[in-house]
């Protein structure tokens, strides 16, 4: 069997608590809430880590505006799949640069959160289809797998020891969503729904894109059949697992 149609595994279970690092709103619900939304039906801890507030995301609202209601518009979408927790970091949404700073706030938020699991979307050049993938993305999951191994020296960030945050080293696995390397996946079939209403609760967004109710609930049901063909055809969020 080639490696683009390789059968998915499952994702390991053996952790308690994630923590999503992404760069904006509606970034965690393009595909991989119906995951989140099972981990948390389970009974584990998933966070959510913004860098931006997705005020570059409306064309024909002005960003301060964008700002607060995409920040609304995200904390509806993450109770929408049982996540309490939600954090912005107020880097410029569209020009994320990265830097130690990036790489200092994250491993901020690690050690904070204490997470097991760090989940990413997809960092790589482009997506499963060949299509670029945007910068934002790229620079956000590279400092955040940068971030993971900051997280855990003492002697990297030596300030963060001074706020009290002392390093975490119990991240064992980063999985990134809409991978074009994807090795695992998750059942979805009892969260899709939950999936869809997480995404749909980005409304201002969704209009903004011209994108309707039932064009969401298309593009998420489309990702999820194609990767249930590779995961004993259940509806199916998949994940590169990085081991670590």
């Amino acid at each position: 069997m080639s490696e683009d149609v390789r059968e998915l595994l499952p994702m390991p279970e053996d952790w308690s608590r994630a923590l999503a690092v992404v760069a904006h709103p509606d970034d965690m619900e393009y595909g991989a809430a119906g995951a989140v939304a099972a981990w948390t039906a389970a009974g584990r801890e998933v966070g959510y880590l913004l860098a931006t507030r997705g005020e570059a995301g409306i064309d024909d609202m002005p960003p301060d505006e964008a700002a607060a209601v995409r920040e609304r518009e995200q904390l509806a979408s993450a109770a929408a799949v049982g996540v309490e927790r939600v954090e912005f970091l107020d880097h410029p949404d569209g020009v994320l640069e990265y830097g130690l700073d990036l790489r200092r706030d994250i491993a901020a938020a690690i050690r904070r959160h204490q997470p097991e699991l760090v989940l990413l979307i997809n960092h790589h050049d482009t997506w499963a289809g060949g299509a670029l993938n945007m910068a934002d993305h790229r620079v956000v999951g590279q400092a955040a797998l940068d971030a993971v191994r900051d997280a855990a020296n003492r002697w990297v960030f030596r300030d963060l020891l001074m706020e009290g945050l002392l390093p975490w080293s119990g991240v064992r696995y980063a999985a990134v969503a809409a991978s074009p390397k994807a090795t695992h996946a998750v059942d979805i079939t009892a969260t899709f729904d939950r999936a869809v209403e997480s995404l749909l609760r980005h409304r201002a967004y969704l209009e903004g894109l011209g994108q309707s109710e039932d064009d969401a609930r298309r593009f998420l049901r489309e990702i999820a059949v194609a990767s249930g063909r590779r995961f004993g055809g259940a509806l199916a969020t998949e994940f590169e697992l990085v081991s670590l």
